[in-house]
């Protein structure tokens, strides 16, 4: 039986067009189509990973397509991809329209029969809208939008505790998930390093940045009724728990 959050190997979704995963995912009578949002350092990730190894689901996140592409053969590479990538050499924005393009053709993916846990975007409104008129030309319905929320010194404080692998991008933290040596990733065995945007202040622009560019979504997919509110205010393991709980509970109100 395979878990498709294990492998590594996502090259559907990592690379694009034109490639295919080497491990399939079991195909679901009901799979579950997730959207995560929240706040950088709120934890997104590790839920990512649990959600997707307890529901056999496959994380697709926007962060791990640009930093695949930014080690990949410009061969491999989709046009929007390199352009995306040029501008971000530059220091200059991705439009929305780019990001929802690099999304879009990656559209097998999100037709999977194993369901998936979307993390990344949309992170604007008009991403949102464009993204709702795709999955509805597409006859994708998303089940819900998981909403994490912590104030934000608590954010600031657990993104400084933050520790990255540069190698092969594992993420672990000082307090609730620390590596099995010190400083060493345990996949790898690679150095870990803090990322400068976890640092305090850093932490706090991204904080910023996001309640002005992402956090109106949260009023979006209320209205939409796709919103899950949970509290990050806990150990990794109750929020996982609680999200859990939240899902089941969404799922059971929308059969009644």
């Amino acid at each position: 039986m395979s878990r498709p959050s294990v492998h590594k190997d996502r090259a559907a979704w990592l690379i694009g067009p034109g490639f295919n995963c080497t491990v399939k995912p079991l195909v679901s009578a009901r799979p579950w189509r997730l959207i995560l949002l929240g706040p950088p350092g709120v934890g997104k990730g590790t839920q990512a990973e649990l959600l997707c190894e307890h529901l056999m689901l496959c994380h697709l996140s926007t962060g791990d397509v640009f930093r695949a592409a930014q080690h990949a053969d410009s061969s491999q590479t989709s046009p929007a991809m390199r352009e995306a990538l040029n501008l971000m050499r530059q220091g200059k924005l991705v439009s929305d329209e780019m990001v929802t393009a690099l999304v879009i053709e990656r559209v097998e993916c999100l037709h999977c029969g194993g369901g998936f846990v979307l993390d990344g975007y949309p992170r604007t409104i008009q991403q949102a809208i464009d993204f709702d008129k795709f999955l509805a030309a597409e006859n994708i319905q998303i089940d819900a939008v998981i909403d994490y929320h912590l104030s934000l010194e608590a954010t600031v404080a657990r993104a400084a505790g933050r520790l990255t692998c540069p190698h092969c991008h594992a993420v672990f933290h000082i307090e609730s998930k620390p590596p099995q040596h010190p400083e060493r990733c345990d996949h790898c065995g690679t150095q870990l390093v803090q990322r400068e945007d976890d640092r305090p202040e850093a932490a706090r622009i991204r904080q910023h940045a996001y309640i002005t560019a992402t956090a109106p979504l949260t009023a979006y997919y209320q209205q939409r009724g796709l919103r899950v509110p949970v509290s990050s205010e806990t150990s990794p393991l109750n929020i996982f728990n609680n999200t859990l709980q939240a899902l089941e509970a969404r799922r059971a109100r929308i059969n009644a």
